[in-house]
Formats: C-alpha cells, structure tokens, sequence
C-alpha cells in the first residue's frame, strides 16, 4: 500500500518537473510595432512597444552620408538592421509591421519591402504587414494658378 502511495507522489513531481521544462522552452512572447515608413526619398524606421513606447528609430540618413542613397533598398536593410538590435535586446520576440508611403502616392518607396524582409531574417516572427498609407480624399485647394490658356 505505501509503494503505491510512493508511486504517485513521483508521478507528481515528475509532471510539475515536466511543466516546469515546457515553460522554459516556450519563451514568454513579447510583442511589438514597426513603422516603416517609405518614400521615394528616404526610409524610417520606428519599433515601439504595444503602449506606444519608442523603442528605437532609424532613418536612412542616419545610416549613409549619401542624400541620394536613403531611400535605397541597401541601405533600407542596413536601417532595419540597427532598429532591430535594440528591441532585441530588450526581448521583443515578434513584429506587427505597419507599412506607410506618402500620402498620395502611387506605391511604397524602394526600401519598404527590403526592411520588412530584413526585420523577417533578424529573427522577429512577423504577425502581419499592415499597410497605413492615408488616402487624399479631395482636401483644399492645390497651390499654383490655373494652367494653361483662358479664353
């Protein structure tokens, strides 16, 4: 009767060993948000927590001494690159990415792909790619005359 009693009280300690390495091994996911932001002339890159915390913030200018480099997908990879090394850091494990170009615009500048696919290989897991990207819809008037002949 006892080594039965014996038996399960091992059993038990062994199942809450057992939880205790699963808990190890699922890390403690942390969640946050990049902006990239996108134009035909630069690219930025701003990590924050979910709250809204900046974590880092990386423009193309910051990177090359180029001005006509910045919105390069080259150095897009090397912005995100360094706006990834200080979430990390501080144990962000995964990415919502919020992409943005200028208002307006046909598309996202040349470097939005490039750093999202390089914030994909820092080892973020990417959530979802969200694009931001606001819409004119009429608005006011355009500076500058008519064009043109008036009869």
């Amino acid at each position: 009767m006892e080594s039965a009693v014996e038996e399960k009280i091992v059993e038990k300690e062994a199942t809450e060993e057992q939880k205790e390495d699963l808990k190890k091994k699922v890390k403690e996911e942390r969640v946050g948000i990049a902006y990239v932001y996108s134009s035909r002339n630069n690219t930025i890159i701003h990590v924050t927590d979910l709250v809204g915390n900046t974590l880092s913030r990386i423009s193309g200018g910051m990177v090359t001494k180029h001005s006509r480099l910045k919105s390069n997908p080259t150095i897009a990879m090397f912005v995100a690159k360094k706006a990834a090394e200080r979430p990390r850091d501080l144990g962000i494990t995964s990415l919502y990415i919020r992409m943005r170009a200028e208002t307006g615009s046909t598309g996202h500048g040349p470097g939005a792909h490039a750093a999202v696919k390089t914030l994909g290989k820092e080892g973020f897991r990417i959530i979802s790619v969200l694009d931001t990207t606001k819409v004119a819809r009429g608005g006011p008037k355009k500076k500058g005359g008519r064009r043109g002949r008036r009869v």
